[in-house]
């Protein structure tokens, strides 16, 4: 398991909503300023999917992200299985600086897990921005 994690200086209502609703994971689900996320759709329960189609803004790139939930805990837990089968863990815990999201992913074996935590950190680290810059 690889783990990333970050700590937002804001409401559980208000990290929840944002990593959550589709209209926002299409603004902040990026690891680079010259990637974006053009569709987002989001069925957070169990048995729920959810796909992000995530592209190059050049358009030479995209590929789908989706899974399945297999456990979702308001304000506090999201479990899901990849359509590769790898298995993530995201914890939202609040702490005396804000909430803390704590990601645990399976890696995959295309690329080096030292490179799909430092993409994986890049994407929290744009959900963080995107969160302390948001209007509530």
């Amino acid at each position: 398991m690889i783990t990333v994690q970050s700590t937002i200086n804001a409401s559980i209502e208000k990290v929840w909503e944002l990593w959550t609703a589709p209209e926002h994971v299409m603004k902040w689900n990026n690891a680079s300023e010259d990637w974006h996320t053009p569709f987002a759709e989001n069925d957070l329960k169990v048995g729920g999917k959810f796909k992000y189609t995530m592209a190059s803004k050049d358009g030479t790139m995209r590929f789908d992200f989706e899974g399945i939930y297999t456990n979702v805990v308001d304000y506090s837990l999201i479990e899901y299985e990849m359509a590769d089968g790898r298995k993530v863990k995201i914890v939202f815990e609040k702490d005396a600086k804000g909430i803390k999201v704590i990601e645990s992913f399976d890696p995959e074996t295309e690329n080096s897990e030292e490179m799909q935590k430092n993409g994986w950190q890049a994407i929290l680290d744009n959900f963080k921005k995107y969160v302390e810059n948001a209007t509530p």
